[in-house]
Formats: structure tokens, sequence, C-alpha cells
């Protein structure tokens, strides 16, 4: 790596673990954060590729998390891994090409995965659920993830309409979410079968997995998709090289 790498994937670094520590409010879903801060080492990796977004996030989320809860047993195996992928997968695809029909589908995928995450762990189990949530009704928990999945896709659909130059980042936001999202899903429930710690005094369930899953994914892809472009585009046009290091689909 280069010297301006390393200084760029220390500021992303910075960012990422400061305003999440900033901005997750305090509010957790089974021991996972309201994350709105994944859109920095997202456009980071837009921006600058896929080794400086990964690495960035990775080394940011530890920081937030030694922050945060202090356990780096936890953070090693649910927090690094998962947003090195994550965010290594968009900076890798948002500079490739793909057609609407591509889109598409991967948008439907994204919605079968969406509600069959959604109605297992909420309809089916909501005796597990109750007990994670801090005695909220099943109908209260359906409702929140209805709205949480629902400004989701209207974000998947609004980001693909309005900016059609950002399918590609679209596509890489959602499959890089998907596949973070999974890893921290089974990573969190491998954790808390090996370990005792005051946040999980108890074994979480494997029912419990789509739960995490719909949770991570839902409330961060829509700050990626909403927040990602015009900041990128702004850093575009006040600094005209990025684009030419790494131009965006369709734009030259």
């Amino acid at each position: 790596m280069k010297a301006i790498d390393i200084a760029l994937i220390a500021i992303c670094a910075a960012l990422y673990a400061a305003i999440g520590r900033l901005t997750d409010f305090g509010f957790t879903f089974i021991g996972v954060a309201f994350w709105p801060a994944a859109v920095i080492p997202a456009i980071f990796a837009a921006l600058y590729g896929p080794w400086i977004g990964g690495t960035g996030a990775a080394i940011g989320i530890f920081a937030r998390d030694m922050l945060a809860h202090g356990n780096p047993v936890l953070s090693l195996m649910a927090g690094v891994p998962p947003n090195f992928i994550m965010f290594f997968i968009i900076g890798y695809i948002s500079t490739r090409r793909f057609d609407t029909k591509k889109l598409t589908i991967g948008a439907l995928i994204s919605l079968i995965v969406l509600v069959s995450g959604l109605l297992l762990p909420t309809i089916v189990l909501p005796a597990e659920f109750a007990a994670w949530t801090q005695g909220l009704s099943t109908l209260t928990i359906v409702a929140i993830f209805v709205a949480t999945v629902g400004s989701s896709l209207a974000a998947i659909a609004y980001v693909s309409k309005r900016w059609p130059e950002w399918r590609s980042y679209s596509i890489g936001s959602i499959i890089g979410q998907g596949v973070g999202a999974a890893i921290l899903s089974v990573m969190l429930w491998l954790y808390t079968q090996l370990f005792f710690s005051t946040i999980f005094p108890v074994p979480l369930q494997a029912s419990l997995i789509p739960a995490i899953f719909i949770w991570t994914f839902a409330t961060e892809i829509p700050f990626v998709l909403l927040v990602g472009p015009p900041v990128i585009k702004a850093c575009y046009a006040a600094f005209p090289s990025l684009r030419r290091k790494q131009p965006i689909n369709g734009e030259q």
C-alpha cells in the first residue's frame, strides 16, 4: 500500500468509529446496533476501492466496539469479518456495470430473503422474540420490521429510478449488505454458543439468526443507498481525479 492508502484507511476508520458511536443512539436489537454509519465506509469503498473501504471498516468497527462494550472477542468474531467483506464487495461491484434485468432479479431475491427472515422469527416463534425484545408484542415487532423492510425496498427502488447511473453501486450495496448481515448473524449466534458475557448471558437460539439478519440489513441499506450517491457525486465534483480513478457505472 502507498502512504496515501494508509492515510485514507485511517481517516475512514476514525470517522466510522466516531460517527458510529454517536449515531447508534444506544438502540440495539439482540445486541446489534442501529447503524446509519454504514454509509461512511461505503463511500470510501466507492471512491477509493474495496481494500480501503473494507480495511477502514474493519478497523473502525473494532475501535467502536471497544468504546461501546469493550469485548474484543465479540468484535473480532461478529464485527470485523462481516464489515470487511461487506464493504470490500461494495467497493468491488460499484465500478462494474449491470443491466436492468440483473438489477430486478437482485431486488426480487432480496425481497424473498427479507420476507422469509421476517415471517420466521416474528410469527412462528414469537416467544423467543419476546425474550430478546424487552417484552414487545409480536404485533409491535412485526410493525417495526414491516416499516424497516418497506423503507429499505423503497430506497432501493428510488435510487434505481432517480439515479440510474448508480445501479452498480446499488447492486453492490444490496449484495454486500446481504453477505455482511448473514455473516454477522451466524457469527453472533456462534459467539453466544462458545462464550459467556454480560451482553449475552445465555446462548442465542439458532432460530433468531434470521431476525438478526433482517434487522442488520434493513437498518443499514437505506442510509447506504440514499446518502451515499449524493456524497460521492459531490466528491467527484470537488475532486475530478477521483472520477477518473474510480468510474461509476455508466459515467466516464
